[in-house]
């Protein structure tokens, strides 16, 4: 698989509901953002949409000239497979998705910050995002990036003043986001910063889980790990990083991943609390997303995870701030790492030789003077 070199620069474009036509309309707040990033030989898009639950779908090309093409009559009213498509067909190399189905809410009147050890009557009814209704979409496009933002809710007590949104970057080049917690990117790399704002929680000790799954095809597996790398160009010093990557099931390359450090933050501004996943599982059915249900034609392989808030002990649950936010990259390739790290692998050879050689001049001046060290 040949891809972009981390410091390469893609063109990047946005267009909303590509080829939609009156009188063809989508439902009120559904849109279908197409964002391409044009390489020097292939093409990379992503695709969000929020028909059903919110997907974003990512699709490599071998061809510079790849285009989506939508089935709307069929997109609306069924998204049978096959009514998306990124043409030419034997162009794609790779696709993937990555869906937003619910938000968990619990009543953690133990503390432990931990739905494993949640019992099960503890938990309130999830928020089923197939369900939500969405404002329209705004698009910002500056030097930064190209970014698209969804906020929705239900039509419940909990929404009044309140909104889950979505916010989805993609760039040119490699770079650092401004928000916290401050991840690296590339041009082979998208962003998706998700945050709770306002909603009204249903316990005085409220704590919040969202849950993603990934839809592939099924020639490939996926596996999480987590590590710990230089990643932090303000403040160096070793940060655990978690990686969700997928990779062909008689290989070990990795085609596509998640990145993110875990850590969410509870205020607009800086306050952070650790977030942990749970273990990845395989999902029976494909979730109900309109985007994978049109794009997937052949049985694809579905994987799950949570994503949960807050540290065993801490007296500051959800109520305190009304707020929640965590970002999570979606990228082409291996997880990214931070330029620190090849800094640090390239200064071990020349650490090395600089050792040689001061072995090698001490010795000669050893030999000089006839005089031995003890």
């Amino acid at each position: 698989m040949s891809l972009l070199p981390f410091w390469a620069l893609n063109v990047v474009s946005v267009e909303l509901n590509p080829g939609l036509t009156p009188p063809l309309v989508l439902p009120a707040g559904v849109n279908l953002v197409h964002v391409r990033g044009l390489g020097q030989s292939d093409t990379l898009h992503f695709l969000l949409c929020n028909h059903g639950a919110p997907a974003l779908l990512m699709v490599n090309t071998y061809s510079t000239q790849s285009v989506v093409q939508v089935d709307w009559p069929s997109f609306i009213n069924r998204s049978s497979a096959g009514s998306l498509k990124v043409e030419p067909q034997t162009s794609v190399r790779y696709s993937r998705a990555l869906v937003f189905t619910r938000v968990w809410e619990y009543d953690d009147v133990r503390n432990t910050a931990d739905p494993q050890q949640t019992a099960e009557s503890s938990f309130y009814p999830p928020y089923e995002l197939q369900n939500f209704i969405w404002s329209d979409p705004k698009i910002t496009v500056n030097q930064s990036g190209h970014t698209v933002t969804l906020c929705g809710g239900e039509k419940t007590e909990s929404f009044i003043s309140g909104s889950l949104c979505l916010q989805f970057s993609a760039f040119e080049s490699v770079g650092r986001d401004e928000m916290w917690p401050n991840l690296r990117h590339n041009a082979n790399s998208s962003q998706l910063h998700v945050w709770l704002d306002g909603v009204r929680p249903r316990g005085n000790h409220s704590r919040f889980a969202l849950e993603f799954q990934s839809v592939g095809d099924s020639v490939f597996r996926e596996r999480t790990y987590d590590s710990n790398c230089i990643d932090d160009e303000y403040k160096p010093y070793f940060f655990p990083v978690s990686n969700w990557v997928s990779v062909p099931v008689n290989g070990d390359n990795v085609w596509g991943y998640n990145q993110w450090k875990p850590v969410a933050y509870r205020k607009p501004e800086p306050d952070p609390t650790p977030c942990k996943h749970s273990e990845l599982v395989s999902v029976d059915q494909i979730p109900q997303s309109r985007l994978v249900q049109a794009y997937f034609i052949k049985d694809p392989q579905t994987y799950g995870l949570n994503i949960s808030f807050g540290n065993a002990g801490d007296p500051v649950f959800y109520n305190a701030t009304k707020y929640i936010s965590w970002t999570v990259l979606m990228g082409l390739g291996e997880p990214l790492r931070n330029s620190f790290y090849y800094l640090h692998i390239a200064f071990i050879p020349i650490g090395t030789v600089i050792l040689v050689m001061i072995f090698a001049v001490e010795c000669a001046c050893k030999r000089a003077s006839g005089y031995t060290r003890i």
